[in-house]
């Protein structure tokens, strides 16, 4: 699987020596994207049996959701990336782990997805204007969408790659 095409074009806003924290990655697919580049990067999902360490890249299995301290709280990061991933708890977290000019390169289901199928659920679905709302007053915002999309399927989403001002 290759990279979203959303992380694609923004990759290009972290600095060469930013270290990406890759949340929910998942069979990794951004991680190594960021790993090829030159990045060293830390991939974090609950089930990491199909995310393999290696050059560039520290793999920690943790549940974000349980209620568990947050493994990485004395670490800072140049970058956040997040994909088809909600868990509203960890929105101050994350803001939290980027160092102060930090990327967040985020992207998911937003309310309208329940028509093209899962997820269709409240609690996995942003609200209009969410990101936006979250990031204001802490973040410079590079570019931001909610719409449609065709490609890899129909689905309802809302991105932002933004950098953290304080």
């Amino acid at each position: 699987m290759t990279a979203s095409p959303w992380i694609v074009t923004w990759a290009g806003l972290l600095p060469a020596d930013a270290t990406v924290l890759d949340i929910a990655a998942g069979k990794g697919r951004h991680s190594r994207y960021f790993a090829a580049r030159g990045h060293r990067v830390t991939a974090i999902d609950r089930d990491v049996s199909e995310l393999a360490a290696a050059d560039g890249i520290e793999v920690i299995a943790a549940d974000l959701e349980d209620g568990s301290p947050w493994p990485l709280s004395d670490r800072r990061f140049g970058a956040v990336v997040v994909t088809n991933y909600l868990h509203r708890p960890l929105f101050p977290v994350l803001f939290e782990a980027l160092q102060p000019g930090g990327i967040l390169l985020y992207e998911t289901f937003m309310v309208g997805n329940e028509r093209f199928g899962k997820p269709s659920r409240p609690e996995f679905l942003l609200k209009d204007g969410e990101l936006l709302d979250l990031v204001r007053g802490r973040f410079s915002v590079t570019a931001y969408e909610a719409r449609m999309i065709s490609e890899p399927r129909m689905a309802m989403v809302q991105r932002i790659a933004a950098r953290k001002t304080s």
